[in-house]
């Protein structure tokens, strides 16, 4: 058999079976139309998971009680509170090994949960829950969190700890922004980089909670 015969139609099969697959579009887990690259999710309080929909399927699940409260919609919340600092005290008594982390409140293991981004996704840390009542304590965040669909985002840098109320989903988009350019023990100088530009976009975005003026 000649060299040309083992460049055949073969060949070419085999070569295209070896290239990575093309990414294949996002769909509605309920009703499986395609989705856009940004688009809204669910909290899946049974699997402890996020479920992608579009924006038919999300208006339906905003109904109290929707699936028997399995589902929840996140709440596009972006809150800071100025008046509330963290210090460095405060972040040695959490015990947080790096230098970003996030924390929500999990309904289905009815406790906090802290997790933090690393190479190989998000990773758990060990949580004092004492600790951390304690130091947000008087925190309005800590207040306004609602349970499986918001988190609150924290960085430590010199001299400065930001913390910030977000929907969950975004924490996820920050693991995964970093997942894909972290080198090294630490990230390197790319993650540094996606970090201050993501925590950047959080700052100009995020507003003061408001004050409800009950009877």
């Amino acid at each position: 058999m000649s060299v040309r015969q083992l460049a055949g139609p073969g060949t070419a099969l085999l070569r295209r079976l070896r290239e990575p697959a093309p990414p294949q579009p996002e769909r509605c887990e309920f009703c499986d139309v395609q989705l856009p690259r940004e688009h809204r999710h669910l909290a899946d309080r049974d699997e402890r998971a996020l479920v992608c929909v579009c924006p038919a399927c999300a208006l339906l699940f905003q109904q109290s009680g929707a699936a028997g409260g399995r589902y929840r919609g996140l709440s596009g919340r972006y809150l800071a509170d100025p008046g509330h600092q963290l210090d460095e005290a405060a972040w040695q008594a959490l015990r947080i090994p790096v230098s970003t982390a996030f924390l929500f409140r999990d309904t289905a293991l009815e406790r906090l949960v802290t997790l933090y981004p690393s190479p190989a996704g998000a990773a758990e840390a060990e949580l004092d829950e004492a600790a951390w009542q304690t130091v947000l304590d008087g925190s309005r965040l800590a207040t306004e969190l609602e349970p499986d669909t918001e988190a609150l985002l924290l960085r430590r840098t010199a001299g400065r700890i930001d913390c910030y109320l977000v929907p969950i989903d975004v924490c996820y988009e920050l693991v995964g922004r970093l997942r894909l350019c972290w080198h090294g023990f630490d990230g390197g100088a790319e993650a540094r980089a996606e970090l201050d530009g993501f925590f950047g976009r959080l700052a100009e975005r995020a507003k003061a909670p408001r004050v409800e003026v009950r009877p």
